[in-house]
């Protein structure tokens, strides 16, 4: 579970956009241009090669 706090810190290191989290596949999701980035051990992995873009 990521805090609020860093949610509302975090943006796309791509676009700059807003990120938010899916909770039930324990990712963030860029809201403009859809990459999606890992978390793993709590710890978001917000890396453009680490992030996959969905539809």
């Amino acid at each position: 579970m990521i805090k609020e706090e860093l949610l509302k810190i975090l943006a796309c290191p791509v676009c700059k956009s807003d990120i938010d989290y899916i909770e039930d596949r324990d990712v963030l999701k860029c809201v403009k241009c859809k990459r999606v980035y890992p978390i793993r051990d709590d710890i978001p992995i917000m890396l453009e090669e680490e992030a996959t873009i969905e539809e």
